[in-house]
């Protein structure tokens, strides 16, 4: 039988058993349900609608972000990992042999409105003639395999197609009938860096060239939407910056703290946003951190353990660990909002506290290793738990509801 059930993800209130408090909390409540029912609820929100596509006026907006996951074994997954043709061997949990697929069935319920359905016929109606780009990491390559596979099981393969090109870097999945392209391209910290190489990019050091873009942009430049994220790979204490290129052997390199350098890159990327995007045509989107979960005890569990083995999520209200760091998303957001001051808005999908609760959805060990494991590794799990990525169908479907929340509104 189907079952339902919620985590709630919200505080409870004590209320001393007197009168004269009860009578202060009432009248608090009475007040901020005025406020809420009369204010202007402010951008990133959308109509409680679930018939998005209706055109009308906004008549009830809500935070999608701020919510609960429901456990809902009847309607998710949205797709089967095994049906899905392009699913990626780091990310196929099940096909590695996970048993527990409960990290599958759990859909994410706004509190005060529902996302629409995800339907790949209707998204594809609004990319008909249009590129939908992912740039970024490792995860958001993720959350554009997540798109794929939602897209996959609609339509019969002979109308579709995938191309990579650049020698990797750029992936091109089309949907010949409706000449739309959902595409990835690797630059996991946007701007030019030692680490572009789609395949071998693991290095000691890593270099960025904080002031040059243009060698990835020409890749994404003209589409009609653009979803970027850039995160992991700048968690390190400082960076290598380099004034010149990587061949030339004057250039200048300088170790800088990495919050600066992690602020200059964002610049180079707002003032080529600016300047190149057409602001009629193409939509911006920002995906915010991609929490991990390697340290159990930041959730009260045993110290050196991390995801392995997890699985029931977090149900702390609020729980946000040490791979989260919010400094970095501030100055996300400051870039952002000068960019709004100068006409270009770009929405962020605030996912890191609602996948913050989900320690469970990590591959952990049930992933493509590329490497034959040691006996040392294999005589500890943990050591090569992967509890950063996502298993698909999972978390990342969520993230592409938002974006498709987001793409029917527009």
């Amino acid at each position: 039988m189907p079952k339902t059930k919620e985590i709630v993800l919200g505080s409870s209130l004590g209320i001393r058993n007197t009168f004269h408090s009860l009578i202060a909390i009432l009248t608090t409540l009475l007040v901020v349900i005025g406020i809420y029912l009369t204010q202007d609820i402010g951008g990133g929100e959308l109509s409680q609608e679930t018939n998005v596509t209706s055109g009308d006026p906004l008549s009830s907006k809500c935070d999608l972000f701020f919510g609960k996951w429901v456990f809902d074994n009847e309607s998710y997954p949205l797709y089967k990992e095994k049906q899905c043709k392009f699913m990626s061997d780091q990310l196929a949990c099940e096909k590695f042999g996970r048993k527990d697929l409960s990290y599958q069935n759990w859909r994410w319920k706004p509190h005060h409105c529902d996302l629409p359905r995800f339907n790949a016929t209707t998204l594809l109606e609004r990319l008909r003639n249009k590129r939908l780009v992912f740039v970024g990491d490792s995860l958001i390559r993720g959350q554009w395999v997540s798109m794929i596979c939602l897209i996959d099981s609609s339509f019969p393969s002979t109308l579709k197609s995938m191309q990579t090109i650049s020698n990797g870097s750029l992936n091109i999945f089309k949907i010949k009938e409706y000449n739309a392209t959902i595409e990835h391209y690797w630059s996991p910290l946007l701007v030019e860096s030692n680490s572009d190489d789609p395949i071998h990019h693991k290095v000691l050091e890593r270099t960025v060239r904080v002031k040059a873009i243009e060698k990835h942009a020409r890749y994404w430049d003209n589409a009609d939407f653009l979803v970027f994220n850039t995160y992991l790979w700048w968690r390190r204490p400082v960076m290598n910056v380099l004034w010149g290129s990587f061949e030339d052997p004057n250039g200048v390199y300088k170790r800088v703290e990495m919050l600066r350098v992690y602020e200059m890159a964002l610049r180079t990327w707002s003032e080529w946003l600016e300047v190149q995007v057409n602001r009629n045509k193409t939509k911006l989107f920002f995906v915010s951190m991609s929490p991990t979960h390697e340290r159990a005890e930041e959730w009260g569990g045993s110290n050196g353990d991390n995801c392995y083995k997890e699985t029931n999520m977090i149900t702390k209200e609020g729980y946000w660990g040490k791979g989260s760091d919010p400094k970095m998303m501030h100055i996300v957001e400051n870039v952002i909002e000068d960019l709004k001051t100068r006409g270009l808005n770009v929405q962020i999908l605030n996912i890191t506290q609602l996948s913050e609760y989900r320690k469970e959805g990590h591959p952990s060990i049930y992933r493509k290793q590329w490497e034959p494991l040691t006996q040392t590794q294999i005589s500890n799990p943990n050591g090569y738990a992967d509890c950063i990525h996502w298993c698909l169908p999972g978390v990342p479907d969520v993230w592409n509801e938002f974006l498709y929340a987001y793409i029917l509104n527009q």
